[in-house]
């Protein structure tokens, strides 16, 4: 009887899900009206905001969904879909209004695993990062869609070429030693990019994102850094070379966790392509310099992999609801990876929570820093490492953990002042074992731009 109640609960589910969607693809203005329903029907979990303006004056909004909307609270991740960063890649714009009401409505019915989600995260769903190429590919007919038309922005330009190149300053770094995190950009940067582009860079200086993904269209795979080819190829000689991160692995276990559980992408045959697991390595598939993946990985805390959706880039409207069933359950899993590895708080002694301080991780060379209210976050594989942190006056302390495969540990660190007598490297025995409660404080945040109720 009860195997019948649970069968009869999960049907019952998708046909709320499928009544309360619509599927047809949104132009400009009925993205922004959907966005400002869903915000409507679920006003004490989200928040809509504009992170700035495409070329034509569009704005680039985004829905946060969170317990606090509006703040970020210690020790809560910050995550982020981005959607539609070229205009004519469609498909992933509709997932992220799908699931911005999926999520809505889930939790007015009490869903637990999406209330839990969204009391334990904070979401930000960008549908759309270029709406005026949407518009020029939305303005063909289906028969005669072209290819390319709509890519780019309203100047011409492909965003995803667009960022800075980072890449090229931290392979030379690899070899001759620098900065493996947090590269600074050049100095004239924003006289080289786009609107669209100065918008999404401000927007990632403003929040300590930790997991991110980058919704594309023209083939079905999960792809991930780094997307630029550290030797770069002869155009008479080619063949799979990986350029992997210091963080090769756990982004081959997200890449994985997008990929089984989407319908097929695992099978990894689509679209005339052969994707071993439904992933790969960036630059294996093809080098791409100036793009938005490597960025958030070289400029900032954020750890971003790019998913290629749909072989047909503009799929017609009946096709939806079959992607929409396809990707939802990998959309919600991929977001639920946010949880793992270590995260916590760095202090000095007097309890002063530390901005900027550097974890390092022996072994990985890649660092993170904890954000302004000292709290940082670094996803690791279940092992045993050795943390470091360390700022600027003060002492570095380390400590041995040990991450488990279930939810994150939390390892607190306090930092004492550095003086002349004092000898560096202080070890977490004499500080005690890593706090593992985790104790949450909601400290208010402006935000950085209009906030849209």
């Amino acid at each position: 009887m009860s195997q019948w109640l649970c069968l009869l609960g999960k049907i019952l589910l998708l046909v709320r899900v499928a009544a309360s969607v619509n599927f047809f693809h949104h132009r400009y203005e009925e993205l922004v009206q959907a966005l400002f329903d869903v915000q409507g029907a679920c006003p004490y979990i989200t928040r809509l905001y504009s992170i700035g303006h495409s070329v034509q004056g569009r704005h680039l909004y985004v829905l946060e969904f969170s317990d606090y909307p509006g703040i970020h609270e210690p020790l809560e991740p910050e995550f982020k879909y981005v959607a539609n960063m070229h205009g004519n890649e469609v498909l992933g714009r509709e997932l992220l209004l799908q699931l911005a009401e999926f999520l809505c409505e889930e939790y007015r019915h009490g869903n637990q695993r999406i209330t839990q989600l969204i009391h334990e995260t904070r979401i930000h769903l960008l549908p759309s990062m270029n709406p005026d190429g949407y518009e020029v590919a939305a303005a063909q007919s289906q028969g005669a869609l072209g290819y390319l038309t709509g890519r780019n922005n309203a100047n011409g330009v492909d965003l995803n070429r667009n960022f800075p190149d980072l890449n090229t300053i931290m392979y030379y770094n690899e070899k001759h030693g620098g900065a493996n995190h947090h590269i600074p950009l050049p100095e004239n940067w924003r006289n080289q990019v786009e609107p669209e582009t100065l918008a999404v860079i401000q927007w990632m200086k403003s929040y300590n994102f930790v997991l991110s993904a980058n919704l594309h269209g023209g083939a079905v795979v999960a792809n991930y850094p780094y997307d630029k080819a550290q030797v770069q190829r002869s155009r008479n000689t080619w063949h799979r070379t990986d350029t992997p991160t210091p963080d090769d692995t756990l982004f081959q276990k997200l890449a994985k966790a997008y990929s089984y559980a989407h319908g097929w992408m695992h099978q990894g045959l689509s679209c005339g392509d052969m994707f071993p697991g439904g992933i790969t390595n960036g630059a294996s598939w093809y080098s791409l310099s100036k793009g938005m993946q490597d960025f958030n990985y070289l400029h900032t805390n954020c750890f971003e992999i790019t998913l290629e959706l749909s072989c047909n880039k503009f799929p017609p409207q009946e096709e939806l609801e079959r992607e929409w069933l396809a990707n939802r359950e990998a959309l919600i899993t991929y977001l639920e990876e946010i949880h793992q590895g270590i995260r916590g708080l760095v202090s000095d002694e007097n309890n002063n929570k530390l901005a900027g301080a550097v974890i390092s991780v022996q072994g990985i060379g890649h660092d993170v820093t904890s954000g302004e209210q000292g709290d940082y976050f670094r996803l690791l594989l279940p092992g045993t490492y050795d943390i470091t942190a360390s700022a600027d006056g003060y002492q570095p302390q380390t400590m041995t953990v040990t991450v488990g495969p279930a939810e994150p540990l939390v390892v607190n660190f306090q930092l004492r002042q550095s003086t002349a007598n004092n000898t560096p490297g202080q070890k977490a025995s004499d500080k005690g074992p890593p706090t593992k409660g985790l104790h949450k404080k909601v400290v208010p945040r402006a935000a950085p731009w209009e906030t849209l109720r």
